[in-house]
């Protein structure tokens, strides 16, 4: 059966990132303070460096890549893109089915395309320690792996249930010189209210953030490294979507459809922004579709409301125009620790809100049954969060069978599942509930967001 690796030369590493900001249907709602102002590039300066800031609120559209980026990105960059044949023949599907495999990086993940550049930033800027908040582990371990390369001190506040999840996560982090807390902690005023309330909560990455930003904001040494979200972070992973419209240039294809797993939205933003300007400059040879793929355990965009809202749950971040779940979300313990976040990129909830990108839930029973026939098919064992998107790819794949259509479809694998074997042995145990989150809940929450700031329209 014939398979193809498709692999640009490193020379042909793209020299620039896609800043979307200037083609969007409108534009982004600014961040505002709890007041209702907008925030001022110097209300942020506490947190970020002065060209993280920058780049947040840049129109520019492309953005040069430093040359000592790309010195490191060289370690693993390019990333190959597969084609599946083997799941294409399981499934039966005249679609072909593509996938930009982002667990070739060190840390086994897209992440460290934007960890690399922060780090970088900071350094340069004279910073001594960046904070931060982690998931599953994937942006932990990449601000780990980051920050060593450029002599920078990490403290990483992680998810207690993925702490306890996922300790090989938290190895890898110490192997590369952070410090890892388990979050909710004692080290700060946001984790120790937490705790006061509920002595054994399980964490969220709402609280992670809070005590990231607040140890960030009390040290003068510190500054805040964010994995997704925030404008900045997006640009960064574009270089992903670059160079898979490369690759398959090589084979003469243009996808029909572009597939993330969504989380923050950073690796979906990475593969399809730079395709959604294609489309939009008039560029594209196919009506490319986008479509984004969250849990049904933490349904921000498919059961959440577009609304301002704090990105952290001691609201310490600025209010951002999202689909958010409330800023108090406490997720279920689901596997993907990557998505259990209540809001989504503010430039994706506005692509959404204009029906330009399609968003879509699973639970996580179908989502490790499809990541098992990938891995029993293709060989590759994916992240659980790289799973919902197979899911979904899956799913296209056999909608074209049905209608005889032949589709090109590109996912981006975010990252390899080695790490999340515990995952798996629930699964194939029997263990794993297919949680699904109540929209009374989500009313619930938006009524406490509400009664904070009557002068929000939800």
């Amino acid at each position: 059966m014939p398979r193809y690796k498709i692999l640009v030369e490193e020379d042909e590493l793209p020299r620039y990132w896609y800043n979307i900001l200037p083609d969007l249907p409108e534009p982004l709602p600014p961040p505002l303070k709890p007041t209702g102002e907008p925030v001022s590039p110097s209300d942020l300066e506490a947190i970020f460096p002065g060209e993280l800031i920058r780049q947040e609120m840049s129109q520019e559209r492309f953005i040069p890549i430093p040359d000592e980026v790309l010195e490191v990105y060289r370690l693993w960059r390019p990333t190959p893109l597969f084609r599946a044949y083997r799941l294409e023949r399981a499934l039966g599907t005249p679609a072909e089915i593509y996938y930009k495999y982002e667990g070739m990086s060190p840390p086994g993940s897209h992440k460290p395309n934007t960890a690399v550049a922060q780090a970088y930033y900071n350094m340069r800027e004279g910073v001594e320690r960046l904070t931060t908040e982690t998931g599953a582990g994937q942006w932990g371990s990449a601000l780990a792996f980051a920050t060593n390369l450029f002599g920078l001190k990490c403290t990483i506040y992680m998810v207690r249930v993925s702490y306890e999840q996922k300790p090989y996560r938290r190895v890898l982090m110490q192997l590369w010189g952070a410090e890892v807390v388990p979050s909710p902690s004692t080290r700060t005023n946001a984790g120790r209210s937490v705790l006061e309330r509920e002595p054994d909560h399980p964490g969220s990455l709402g609280v992670a953030i809070s005590e990231a930003v607040e140890d960030a904001a009390t040290h003068d040494d510190a500054k805040y490294s964010l994995g997704s979200v925030l404008n900045h972070v997006l640009l960064h992973q574009t270089i992903v979507g670059f160079e898979a419209m490369k690759q398959l240039e090589g084979v003469d294809r243009f996808p029909d459809y572009v597939v993330g797993c969504v989380g923050g939205g950073s690796n979906f933003a990475g593969i399809s922004y730079p395709f959604y300007y294609m489309k939009v400059s008039g560029k594209a040879p196919t009506d490319t579709q986008f479509v984004a793929v969250e849990p049904t355990a933490c349904p921000s965009m498919t059961k959440g409301v577009y609304t301002y809202d704090h990105g952290d749950t001691a609201r310490l971040t600025p209010l951002l125009k999202m689909h958010t779940l409330g800023h108090d979300f406490i997720p279920p313990p689901i596997h993907a620790g990557g998505l259990r976040y209540h809001g989504a990129a503010p430039t994706l909830c506005l692509l959404v809100k204009h029906n330009k990108f399609k968003s879509v839930a699973y639970n996580q029973v179908e989502v490790f049954n499809t990541a098992q026939l990938f891995a029993r098919t293709e060989g590759f064992v994916p992240a659980p969060e790289t799973a919902h998107a197979i899911k979904a790819v899956v799913d296209l794949a056999l909608e074209a069978k049905r209608r005889g259509e032949r589709r090109v479809i590109l996912f981006n694998f975010s990252g390899h599942g080695l790490l999340d074997l515990k995952a798996y042995d629930e699964f194939l145990s029997g263990k794993l509930q297919p949680y699904e989150y109540p929209s009374e809940a989500v009313a619930k929450s938006l009524e406490r967001l509400h009664s904070l700031y009557p002068w929000l329209k939800l």
